[in-house]
C-alpha cells in the first residue's frame, strides 16, 4: 500500500451482510431519523475514487443530484447496502470491495478490474416507489419487510391477508380478509390497496399510502369516519395467495368456461351497483374470448355471444362510472363485427351525448329505432339531441353575432383613430405646379420660387425699397 492510499479509519463499521468487510462505513457527518427503506427513491450526492486516490466520477461535479430506486439493482450492491443504513443530511464514506462493486472486469476505462471503491455519498431524500401505471403519485409503496420468491399475485388470484388502514394516524380498519384479487372493494378494501397488493410477495410487509383516487374518493366511507377525498395509509401483509389462470395457461374450452363465469360475476357486482368491479370481470371475459380461434360450431356461436356480452355490459359500466370514450369504444367494437345490435347503437349514442358530440348521437340513436321502431328511450334521447342541438346553434348564432358586432366595432374606432392621425396638408406639394404660372427668369438676380404661394424677388428692387424705407429711419 502507498502513503496516498485511502484507508478505513478506526471508526468504519462492516455493513455487509455477511460482515466480510465487502462494505465498511465510515460516518463524517450523522444525522438522525428514519432511514429508507427497499424500493425508495433517493437522492443523493456522491463523490467516487479508487483507493490511490484518482477521482473517476462525481455528481457534485456535474452540478447535479443522483436519484435511484434503492434495493433494485440499479447500482452496484455495495450502494444498496450502504445508502440503506443512512439517514436524512448524513454524510458517509462507504469503502466497497470489488465483491459488491464491478467485480473481477471493472468498468473500463476508468476502474480496473478487482478495484475497490471510495465513495463520499451524502444522502438529501427519499420517497417511497410511485407503483401506479401513470405514475400520479397516486399509491406509493414503502417495503417493511422483504418477501419471499419473485411472484406476486395477479387479478383474480385468491390471497389472504392483514390490513391496518388509519387515516390522520386514526386507525380505522384493522382485520384479516381472504377474497379475490379485483373484487376487494365488495368488503370495502379501496382499489390503490389491491394495487399495491399486485406488486407484493409472499409475507411481504408494505406501507401503502393512498391519494384520494385510489382510495374511498369522493363518498369517503362514513361508517369508519373517512371524509370524501381523504388520504389514506395501510400496512399490509400478504400471508398467503394462489394464483388465477392467466389466458395462456387455457385451453379454448377452458377459456369459454371461466368467461361465462366471469360473466356471472359481473352481473352480480353489477345488480349490487359495484360497477367497476363488474367492469373489471367483463374486461376478463373479453380477455379471454377476444383472440380466440379454436372454438368450432355452437362453441364458437357461444364465443361470440358471450363476447358481445362482455363487451355491451362493460360498456354499460363505464357509462355508470364516467368513462364515455371507454363506452363508444367498447359499442364501436360490438358494431365492427353486427351492426344489428341495437343495444350497441343505444350505448353508443349515450356515450356520444355524454360528450356533447350530439350530432353523433342522434345519427346512433335514430339507427337504434330502426331496428327497434318502438324504442321508447331511443325517441326521447332523439328529442333531447335535437334540443341540445337547436340550442347550441342559437348560441353559436349569438356568439358568432357578437363577434361581427365586435369587429364592426373595432372597424370603426380604427377609421376614426386613421382620420386623427391623417396629414392636414398631405394634399400641398412644394414640388407641384400652382395654378399661377411662374415664369424662368433671364436675370440672375431674380429668383423664382414655386409652390402653393408664387412670387418674384428681384434682388435690386428689394435694395431699392430698403433705400427708401431706410430714409425715414432716424
Amino acid at each position: 500500500m502507498g502513503e496516498d492510499e485511502i484507508k478505513p479509519g478506526a471508526t468504519a463499521v462492516d455493513i455487509s451482510p455477511n460482515k466480510d468487510g465487502g462494505v465498511l462505513k465510515e460516518i463524517i457527518c450523522p444525522s438522525t431519523g428514519e432511514s429508507p427503506l427497499p424500493g425508495d427513491r433517493v437522492t443523493v450526492h456522491y463523490v467516487g475514487k479508487l483507493t490511490d486516490g484518482s477521482q473517476f466520477d462525481s455528481s457534485r461535479d456535474r452540478g447535479e443530484m443522483f436519484n435511484f430506486n434503492l434495493g433494485k439493482g440499479e447500482v452496484i450492491k455495495g450502494w444498496d447496502i450502504g445508502v440503506a443504513t443512512m439517514k436524512i443530511g448524513e454524510r458517509s464514506t462507504l469503502f466497497i470491495k470489488s465483491d459488491y462493486g464491478y467485480g473481477p472486469t471493472g468498468s473500463p476505462p476508468r476502474i480496473p478490474g478487482g478495484a475497490t471503491l471510495v465513495f463520499d455519498v451524502e444522502l438529501f431524500a427519499f420517497v417511497g416507489e410511485d407503483i401506479t401505471k401513470e405514475k400520479d403519485g397516486g399509491v406509493v409503496k414503502r417495503v417493511f419487510v422483504a418477501g419471499q420468491g419473485y411472484e406476486t399475485p395477479n387479478d383474480g388470484a385468491s390471497v389472504v391477508c392483514d390490513v391496518k388502514g388509519s387515516c390522520n394516524s386514526t386507525v380505522f380498519d384493522e382485520r384479516s380478509v381472504e377474497f379475490e384479487l379485483g373484487e376487494g372493494r365488495a368488503i370495502n378494501l379501496p382499489k390503490g390497496l389491491e394495487l399495491g397488493l399486485e406488486k407484493m410477495k409472499l409475507e411481504e410487509t408494505a406501507e401503502l399510502t393512498l391519494g384520494s383516487d385510489y382510495g374511498f374518493g369522493e363518498n369517503g366511507w362514513s361508517d369508519k369516519g373517512i371524509e370524501p377525498h381523504s388520504q389514506l395509509k395501510y400496512e399490509v401483509t400478504l400471508k398467503s395467495f394462489e394464483q388465477s389462470k392467466e389466458s395462456w395457461q387455457l385451453d379454448a374450452g377452458e377459456k369459454l368456461t371461466q368467461a361465462k363465469l366471469l360473466k356471472d360475476k359481473g352481473t352480480k357486482f353489477f345488480k349490487n351497483g359495484m360497477y367497476e368491479i363488474a367492469d373489471s370481470r367483463y374486461i376478463k371475459v373479453i380477455d379471454f374470448l377476444e383472440h380466440e380461434i379454436a372454438l368450432q360450431g355452437d362453441e364458437e356461436v357461444e364465443r361470440k355471444e358471450l363476447l358481445k356480452a362482455g363487451r355491451l355490459n362493460a360498456a354499460l359500466c363505464k357509462l355508470k362510472v364516467g368513462d364515455f370514450i371507454g363506452a363508444k369504444d367498447l359499442c364501436t367494437k360490438v358494431l365492427e363485427e353486427n351492426t344489428e345490435s341495437a343495444k350497441a347503437w343505444f350505448r353508443r349514442g349515450e356515450s356520444y351525448y355524454a360528450l356533447n358530440d350530439w350530432e353523433n348521437a342522434k345519427a346512433d340513436f335514430a339507427q337504434t329505432l330502426v331496428l327497434e321502431s318502438d324504442n321508447k328511450a331511443a325517441k326521447n334521447k332523439i328529442a333531447l339531441c335535437e334540443q341540445e342541438i337547436k340550442k347550441y346553434k342559437k348560441k353559436e348564432k349569438k356568439t358568432f353575432a357578437n363577434m361581427f358586432d365586435r369587429f364592426a366595432a373595432m372597424d370603426s374606432k380604427k377609421e376614426a383613430e386613421d382620420l386623427l392621425r391623417e396629414d392636414p396638408l398631405k394634399d400641398i406639394s412644394e414640388w407641384e405646379s400652382s395654378q399661377t404660372s411662374v415664369q424662368p427668369s433671364t436675370d440672375v438676380n431674380s429668383i423664382a420660387v414655386g409652390g402653393d404661394v408664387s412670387m418674384n424677388m428681384d434682388i435690386d428692387q428689394a435694395i431699392r425699397e430698403d433705400k427708401v424705407n431706410g430714409s425715414d429711419q432716424d
